[in-house]
């Protein structure tokens, strides 16, 4: 099922990218800091457990569909590790990312896909006001808009949608802070993301 970005995002993560608490005025999220000691660590993606049963039969019924009808503009760069999957990604034509190549990493959690994939670029990660220079995506179907009726074909989807909206090669505003807060391999799942930017 292909889902359209609700909106993209920024991302305003407090000092070790410790996770807020969202309070509400209206309609609109502000992110409450607690102490460092309530800190993620990067262990969940180091330590991944195996895949339910559940999830390695979903895997494999959406291998067999992307093998048969894969999205138009990705290539499955095919391994034996099921849990993890590198996708190329192809640049559509009429953008600014026209003949650009890129990989996505999608890694599964045990629980897929009532959990969703963390999924990032490998370098170079492209420029775009969402896309962190460490390879982090400020996309909310991959977080809080996640749902388990989605797939690897409808995030791929998504992504390029995202891609192919943007009028501009540029970084994230807090790129340099916000990789800075983010180094030793924590996931962009460790990260509170605030969605506000609805027009890339």
């Amino acid at each position: 099922m292909f889902k359209p970005p609700r909106k993209a995002c920024c991302d305003d993560p407090p000092p070790s990218c410790i996770p807020p608490v969202y309070t509400y005025k209206g309609s609109v999220p502000f992110p409450i800091y607690p102490s460092s000691s309530a800190a993620m660590t990067g262990s969940s993606v180091s330590s991944r457990k195996v895949l339910s049963k559940i999830a390695t039969n979903r895997l494999q019924k959406e291998l067999t569909e992307w093998q048969i009808n894969p999205p138009s503009g990705f290539t499955h760069k095919v391994t034996d590790n099921l849990q993890r999957w590198v996708i190329e990604v192809n640049g559509a034509q009429g953008t600014i990312y026209a003949n650009e190549k890129y990989q996505l990493q999608v890694d599964f959690p045990e629980n897929y896909p009532m959990e969703a994939p963390q999924v990032i670029f490998l370098h170079p990660a492209p420029l775009h006001p969402h896309i962190y220079s460490n390879g982090h995506i400020c996309l909310d179907i991959l977080y809080d808009s996640w749902s388990p009726a989605m797939t690897v074909g409808s995030i791929c989807i998504s992504i390029l949608s995202m891609l192919s909206s943007s009028t501009a090669k540029e970084r994230p505003e807090d790129n340099d802070r916000y990789v800075k807060n983010c180094r030793n391999g924590r996931s962009p799942k460790e990260t509170r993301w605030w969605f506000h930017d609805d027009k890339v």
